[in-house]
């Protein structure tokens, strides 16, 4: 029994350790603008104004962030004529790893790679960090108006009935 207990501590620790706690969020401010420019392409926050966005910070080594992904590229399929797009922004330090996983996984979103550090306290990156995010997955909803309506903590699927509804009541 003593060894069950022990397992199921060890799995939980192991996977809280992508995302235990958080910053206070920002809620109905104005979303910090950046720009990320990677191997691939050059993004700027400001450059999806007057769409919703769903910003999410995400991980290849995050097994929450790997498990919530393939809800987010459905739910962008499901809601892009709604206006409503997914910008991932991976904070791997690999380049090679990230697009190992974007071809392994058929990753149909809007991605960018900012460079990250991880520590024993979560990763830094600079854009991520700017959002008080240190570790992954977290996620912003971001409205037209490029204001900060929700933030989500951990990983969500993106299809479930309240979290479409309210993305398409923004």
């Amino acid at each position: 029994m003593r060894r069950i207990s022990v397992l199921l501590g060890l799995s939980t620790l192991l996977l809280a350790g992508c995302y235990s706690g958080t910053r206070p969020a920002h809620i109905d401010s104005s979303a910090p603008d950046f720009t990320v420019q990677d191997a691939d392409r050059k993004i700027s926050l400001s450059d999806l104004r007057g769409k919703i966005v769903v910003l999410n910070f995400w991980a290849t080594w995050c097994p929450p962030c790997i498990e919530e992904m393939p809800s987010l590229v459905q739910m962008q399929k499901k809601m892009q004529d709604k206006g409503i797009t997914v910008l991932a922004v991976s904070v791997d330090d690999d380049g090679n790893d990230y697009h190992k996983f974007l071809k392994d996984h058929s990753i149909d979103l809007l991605t960018v790679r900012e460079s990250g550090q991880r520590t024993d306290k979560g990763v830094i990156a600079p854009v991520s960090s700017r959002y008080g995010t240190i570790k992954v997955p977290e996620t912003y909803i971001i409205d037209r108006g490029g204001v900060i309506r929700r933030k989500f903590i951990g990983p969500v699927d993106w299809n479930q009935t309240e979290i479409v509804e309210y993305l398409s009541r923004l």
